[in-house]
């Protein structure tokens, strides 16, 4: 153990050539972050101080980050008494190295142990899979980091490019505060939720439009997964090093620039008219969802107080135009000031459904009944712990939330079966 410790204490100049005076001492010595677990602190890193100052007149490091332990997905510690021990290697051969990385990486937040599960790491291959779809995605659509990225963007791709500059800014930010797994996390969501889920599908639109403006958003898929792809190599390396590279024909995102945002193209002109759009599309897929409508199925709509994105919206919701005798059987307000009036005859089977809904509001209202029975209990109240009290408040809430949204699809319904 001595010998360990002692030779631990001498690495930070021992392996660069001391007591010689190599180029490597000259150049690596001191460093500057060392980046370790909390539980060797005393052990090591105070001897490695110590002994830099003795051997060298000057500290190896001057920044210290330490990352919690690797402990089960319980926060157990990890032992063989226990059985609750991992094989990287097997997890590594199942998802790959760069699904088990990126999960240390996302659970690693400071002053806290990392906790990890298998289940954890298949999220993180089915996320890498994300990005490799879309990526492809890209390619066969065209898309291309060559010539400049046009500085007069509208609609998705200039919301998109304002996006991808705002979170490059922050992830830098998050990064020189060693927040390693905010920055992780802040760049899954952009991925998955904003560039998979939303652009992807809004650059169908002007990919099948016009040859100007398919090759404008061609660009904007190119700058998007280049920046992005450069953004996730330290935490997926692998995956990222392939994408690009055939994206770009160059070397090897190993040696590219790190991306540095531009302000400028930050846009919240653009960001809140794709935010709009967004409210409309989830509103009425939630709608439709409770109707039992299908989202594959196309129903005819008539879009009123809607101040731009309609082209948009309709794509996303399968929504065709109201033709002549258009007559609504449903309408949806949503808090935005737009009125969405559906064609749903022919769409549903209004009994089934109206059975559907009865049941659902049937629970809801017992849940209701239920937790407001337990908190006009003055003695449970006075006794209960506040985190149980709060606990039955918020789920009367979500009771009382649901009783209103399933009344409001209830009302919304045909008087009459449509479906023959």
């Amino acid at each position: 153990v001595l010998d360990t410790w002692f030779s631990s204490a001498l690495f930070p100049f021992s392996t660069l050539g001391w007591p010689d005076e190599t180029a490597d001492l000259k150049r690596f010595y001191p460093n500057d972050v060392l980046v370790t677990g909390y539980d060797i602190l005393f052990f090591w890193v105070v001897r490695m101080m110590m002994f830099g100052l003795y051997a060298m007149d000057e500290v190896p490091f001057r920044t210290i980050v330490l990352h919690g332990m690797v402990r089960d997905k319980y926060g157990k510690k990890m032992s063989k008494s226990r059985g609750n021990t991992v094989d990287p290697l097997v997890w590594m051969d199942a998802y790959g190295a760069d699904a088990v990385r990126f999960s240390m990486a996302r659970g690693a937040n400071p002053g806290t142990d990392v906790p990890i599960s298998e289940e954890w790491v298949q999220g993180a291959r089915n996320f890498g899979n994300k990005v490799w779809n879309a990526t492809r995605f890209a390619l066969l659509n065209g898309a291309t980091v060559s010539g400049d990225l046009p500085r007069e963007l509208t609609g998705p791709d200039a919301w998109i490019v304002s996006r991808l500059n705002a979170v490059t800014a922050e992830v830098d930010a998050l990064y020189e505060r060693y927040e390693f797994a905010k920055a992780v996390d802040l760049l899954y969501h952009f991925a998955w939720d904003e560039v998979c889920d939303w652009y992807v599908e809004l650059a169908k639109i002007s990919l099948a439009g016009s040859p100007a403006d398919a090759d404008t958003t061609r660009r904007v898929l190119g700058e998007v997964f280049d920046v992005l792809l450069r953004l996730l190599h330290p935490v997926t390396p692998f995956l990222t090093d392939t994408l690009w590279t055939a994206l770009t024909h160059r070397e090897s995102v190993v040696v590219a620039p790190w991306p540095v945002a531009d302000p400028s193209r930050v846009s919240g002109e653009a960001e809140a008219g794709v935010a709009a759009i967004q409210n409309v599309v989830t509103e009425v897929r939630r709608f439709r969802s409770d109707q039992g409508v299908k989202p594959s199925v196309r129903v005819p709509a008539r879009l009123v107080g809607l101040s731009g994105g309609e082209a948009e919206v309709r794509w996303l919701l399968r929504l065709d135009e109201p033709g002549d005798g258009f007559a609504p059987t449903a309408s949806l307000t949503l808090g935005s000031g737009v009125t969405v009036e559906l064609d749903l005859s022919g769409t549903i089977d209004v009994a089934a459904e109206r059975a559907r809904l009865s049941k659902d509001l049937a629970a809801a209202q017992k849940e209701r009944d239920a937790n407001t029975a337990k908190l006009g209990n003055a003695a449970f109240v006075a006794k209960a712990p506040a985190a149980v009290v709060d606990k039955h408040r918020a789920r009367l809430a979500a009771a009382e939330a649901d009783i209103a949204r399933i009344e409001a699809a209830v009302a919304a319904l045909p008087a009459s079966a449509a479906r023959p």
